[in-house]
């Protein structure tokens, strides 16, 4: 741990991910749109002084602001810029060596009451070099200059940003001959000159000339495709642009994916109050513990000497044990969320940006599907989606969710159509899990209604609460809660219809097949009616829970994106099971679902689907047409999946205890990811060891991994507390939950309040 000072790893180190990717080390640098740049330097004046190099770094900072501005104009003159929407002044002024021309310039915004410029870009040395001849005595007289003209800079960097740009290398093959006594040699003592000699005087000062040292790494690598071998090609250029806009405006407009030069956020008062909370259970589990100890050494068993038989010692009242049991959660909680908010609020480890290759996806997808047939297993029951089989599907698909996160596949829009097939069968799952319970058990009481909710979203309300984020950051938990309620709300409003009363008589299966189309018109209704949905979403509190960036638009192209398959997976429960009731499919182990010919109709029936929308999916050119399509088609392969998995009896009767471990926790694996493996909210990759990038990316998943399965049993232990059978009991609870929400409610108002 050096530091918190990423602002100096931006300007001085880094690497290439690829041809065209810069890496800093240690941190992630966002890129910015014209109207990102255009907010952050509204009102400002930007100088650039110095050579032709200088003005090409001018060029690309200037094409950030407006991407239309071309090249043209005196190259060997002053070259002024504005942008009269946002009130930017960006000027290049020519100064190609280090003289005391430059120096009066420079001393003009140090006197009297001329306006300084917000950040000033320097730089000059090749000229030097060239019109002297390489010779030492023009070394010599740029030391000079150069002494004479840093105090200049140290006191304009009181009050605005200033920026020494160190000489890029040359290619000397490539140099003409006019140019051949600029050499890479020359270019070194002159930047080693100018490092010495700048903040010389301000050693110990916070207001320092910034050394722009980076540049130099950036052309080492490119300088070979430079067109004359004094410039950069375009690319670096744009790359040092990209970073001085980084340096500059990441601690005005905090991107989310821009860990460069951002300060560690202060703590909010629910997150002190919660600091609070967890360390006053600690020391109440300590306190427990050491009186448990104390109480067990004194009653220890001993032997009657008379009788020869043991003694028990006094058993601890229910209510010790329950206090127990919840401190230990709680404490153990604590130290998770610790570990949470160092990787992902406190700049004490590493991130990176993703950078995606082929072979960073498909490798570890191969692998792992290697693992999960190794761990085959036969399964207890051999129905149709089995909880084996069901943990299965959810375990291999929450592992290729994981490596398509860490490994940035969201840019190859064949992946990314094919991942949202999987988070469409996760809501499948939805549909087709609570349908099936409701309609076969006809359990609507609120026990079973506040289990579910606990554990879908205790995790994600502490994450919230520690993490100093909206719950619709965590957008899965809030999408499965919502279809959650609305599959009860559809089966438990009257007439409750379950299997046992559709038994009796036939007429109640058209009943639920009615609810079901009502279902279905509201879903189609509110997918095409943007204004109703944000209404409804828009009360508060509910607009609290589901507003990203002050509105609900987020909420509303998630819910749309996988609109219809929560109905799919709702409306296939029903027909399994009326199959099943009916005797229409054989479950037996070995057996196929249905007779051979039919069996193998659907099986291939089932493949070419399955390849079909694969094709598809992979021939995809547009994202926003091929997320118009999914809705209606991401069934296709579900439905595919489900028959290819199921219809063969020996498929059916067998498992992957290794993926289904996986599925048992996928939920955690799903949210913890956001925080301990990626990193900046899942824009970047967590580093906990520096310089070897596979040993790193091993030690944070058996971290996550074990993190996550640790809050999967936290969550059971505590919704065995916090949701208890009794009725009385849970009323009270759930008043206890009421109060909590509404105070969570109000220190949030109060917070909102403080930052405006």
């Amino acid at each position: 741990f050096k530091g918190g000072d990423t602002c100096e790893y931006l300007l001085s180190s880094g690497r290439f991910l690829g041809e065209k990717v810069w890496q800093p080390h240690s941190c992630m640098m966002h890129k910015y749109k014209n109207s990102e740049a255009k907010n952050c330097l509204i009102d400002k004046h930007i100088v650039f002084i110095g050579d032709s190099r200088i003005r090409q770094l001018f060029y690309s900072f200037i094409k950030l602001i407006n991407p239309q501005v071309k090249e043209e104009g005196n190259k060997h003159g002053n070259i002024p810029f504005e942008d009269k929407s946002a009130s930017i002044k960006v000027d290049f002024l020519w100064y190609p060596e280090v003289n005391g021309s430059m120096k009066q310039r420079i001393k003009s915004w140090t006197e009297g009451s001329v306006a300084k410029p917000h950040i000033i870009v320097v730089g000059a040395a090749t000229w030097s070099i060239k019109i002297h001849n390489g010779s030492n005595e023009a070394l010599t007289q740029y030391k000079i200059n150069i002494t004479s003209i840093a105090p200049l800079l140290e006191k304009l960097a009181k009050s605005s940003d200033v920026y020494w740009v160190l000489q890029d290398p040359v290619y000397e093959d490539m140099l003409s001959d006019s140019r051949k006594m600029i050499t890479n040699e020359k270019i070194d003592a002159y930047n080693e000159a100018a490092v010495r000699i700048l903040n010389s005087s301000s050693r110990n000062s916070k207001a320092k000339v910034k050394v722009f040292s980076v540049s130099k790494l950036i052309a080492q690598e490119t300088i070979m495709k430079s067109a004359d071998g004094l410039h950069l090609p375009e690319s670096s250029r744009d790359t040092n642009a990209m970073i001085l806009m980084n340096v500059y405006c990441n601690k005005i407009m905090k991107p989310i994916d821009g860990s460069c030069c951002q300060p560690q956020p202060p703590l909010t008062l629910i997150q002190k109050l919660a600091f609070c909370f967890f360390t006053l259970s600690i020391i109440g589990y300590l306190i427990i513990n050491l009186i448990h100890r104390n109480n067990f050494r004194k009653n220890k068993s001993c032997t009657d000497l008379e009788s020869g038989e043991e003694k028990k010692p006094a058993i601890s009242t229910p209510n010790v044990s329950t206090l127990e049991m919840l401190l230990h959660s709680f404490c153990k909680l604590g130290l998770i969320m610790t570990y949470f908010y160092l990787c992902d609020r406190a700049n004490l480890f590493m991130k990176e940006n993703k950078f995606y290759t082929h072979s960073s996806f498909f490798i570890p997808i191969v692998y792992i599907l290697v693992l999960g047939v190794f761990y085959t297993e036969n399964t207890k029951e051999t129905k149709v989606l089995n909880r084996e089989q069901t943990d299965e599907w959810k375990g291999w698909m929450q592992l290729v969710i994981l490596i398509y996160h860490i490994s940035g596949a969201s840019t190859f829009l064949p992946v990314y159509m094919h991942i949202r097939v999987l988070v469409a069968a996760y809501l499948f799952q939805t549909g087709y899990g609570h349908f099936s319970y409701f309609w076969i058990k006809g359990d609507f009481g609120v026990y079973r209604v506040c289990q579910v909710l606990f554990r879908l979203n205790f995790l994600v309300v502490v994450l919230c609460i520690v993490m100093d984020r909206p719950y619709q950051f965590y957008y899965f938990v809030p999408l499965v809660t919502v279809w959650f309620m609305i599959i009860y709300a559809t089966l438990a409003v009257w007439p409750q219809i379950v299997q046992k009363k559709a038994n009796g008589n036939c007429l109640w299966h058209f009943g639920l097949l009615l609810k079901l189309i009502c279902l279905l018109t509201c879903i189609y209704f509110l997918s095409y009616s943007q204004g109703a949905f944000e209404k409804i979403f828009s009360f508060w509190p509910l607009s609290k829970c589901f507003e990203l960036n002050g509105n609900v638009y987020e909420w509303w192209f998630r819910w749309k994106l996988d609109r219809y398959v929560v109905f799919h997976g709702m409306l296939f429960a029903f027909i399994y099971l009326a199959l099943q009731k009916r005797q229409m499919i054989s479950e037996g182990k070995g057996d196929p679902l249905f007779s051979s010919r039919v069996s193998n109709v659907l099986l291939f029936i089932s493949v070419v689907s399955f390849l079909t929308y694969s094709i598809w999916a992979s021939s995809c050119k547009n994202k926003t047409e091929c997320n118009e399509l999914h809705p209606s088609v991401s069934v296709v392969q579900i439905l595919a999946f489900i028959l290819i998995r199921n219809i063969p009896g020996y498929v059916r009767s067998v498992y992957s205890s290794f993926f289904a471990w996986f599925g048992k926790i996928s939920l955690e694996l799903f949210i913890c990811q956001y925080h301990i493996w990626l990193a900046a909210d899942t824009k970047g990759i967590l580093v906990l060891i520096p310089g070897y990038p596979m040993f790193n990316v091993l030690v944070s998943t058996f971290i996550f991994v074990c993190v996550a399965h640790e809050i999967s049993q936290i969550t059971n232990d505590l919704a065995q507390i916090v949701v208890p059978k009794d009725n009385s009991t849970l009323l009270k609870r759930l008043l206890c939950v009421a109060g909590f929400f509404s105070g969570l409610l109000l220190f949030s108002a109060m917070q909102d309040q403080s930052r405006h």
